[in-house]
């Protein structure tokens, strides 16, 4: 059942921290058939190795749905007991920047997307803010809307949850099956 899952929550870490396996146990506890929306995009070796993990990682009874940039029509498209995984906020902004977007603009229309979702969904972010202060103007333009991305992600989810290390810190909300 997905009635324990929180309308919104983000799954907040830094790379290889364990965030989207953590994000995949929660939804593979409810036992419901999930929906997950993979932005990434294979375009070397590396990448494609990637990809290739996390699917043999989730196995079976998930479907997936590639959305590089548009995330409004699966999210709309989800059944209301069906939980969606957005894997991962991070490439999707990538790809937005990187597509010259009007990153302000993409991000009003995610949080209406995500607002107007009939399932739950839980969103995958990294957390790119702890580092060094990138050199490039691009890299400094990037970490900073990163920034912005994730805050107003977690000021409208019910449920966020920073991994390190594998090990989850509810930073707000509760998590299913604990009491509030």
């Amino acid at each position: 059942m997905t009635a324990a899952l929180p309308p919104l929550t983000l799954v907040i870490g830094a790379a290889a921290s364990g965030k989207s396996a953590f994000a995949e146990r929660l939804i593979t506890a409810t036992g419901a058939p999930a929906l997950y929306i993979a932005t990434a995009e294979a375009h070397d070796a590396e990448m494609r190795a990637k990809i290739a993990a996390h699917r043999a990682r989730r196995g079976a009874g998930w479907t997936t749905v590639e959305a590089a940039r548009d995330l409004a029509p699966p999210l709309a498209a989800a059944r209301p007991h069906q939980p969606v995984l957005l894997d991962c906020a991070t490439l999707w902004l990538t790809n937005q920047l990187l597509a010259e977007a009007d990153l302000a603009a993409e991000q009003s229309h995610l949080l209406q997307s995500l607002a107007a979702c009939p399932a739950p969904v839980i969103i995958v972010t990294n957390e790119v803010g702890a580092g060094l202060v990138p050199e490039t103007t691009l890299g400094r333009r990037f970490r900073d809307a990163q920034g912005r991305l994730n805050q107003a992600l977690a000021a409208q989810a019910d449920l966020v949850v920073l991994v390190s290390a594998g090990l989850p810190l509810v930073l707000k909300g509760h998590l299913p099956g604990t009491a509030p």
